[in-house]
């Protein structure tokens, strides 16, 4: 018997924190990880709700360009750097 989806591999996430997601986790690109321990942004990243962090990298993932991928990075960067703000939204967490 296969693993539940509440149980796929969570280290894909670049998390320790085990997750509870029914979509396909999303590989953390080195470009995101580079610019994550760059602007020592990676506590505030590994602190979001694993839905937030696979949805992060499935947004900038699935752009085709490399200047959009780059723009959403750094819309990402800002709202860690920000707080509150989760994909343009006020979030409180």
């Amino acid at each position: 018997m296969g693993r539940s989806k509440t149980d796929i591999d969570h280290n894909l996430l670049g998390s320790p924190i085990p997750n509870k997601l029914f979509r396909p986790i999303q590989p953390m690109p080195d470009f995101v990880r580079d610019s994550l321990a760059e602007r020592g942004l990676r506590e505030k990243y590994d602190a979001r709700p694993d839905y937030q962090r696979n949805d992060y990298m499935m947004w900038i993932n699935k752009a085709k360009r490399d200047e959009t991928k780059q723009k959403r990075l750094t819309q990402m960067l800002e709202e860690l750097e920000a707080g509150g703000v989760y994909m343009r939204m006020k979030w409180n967490g």
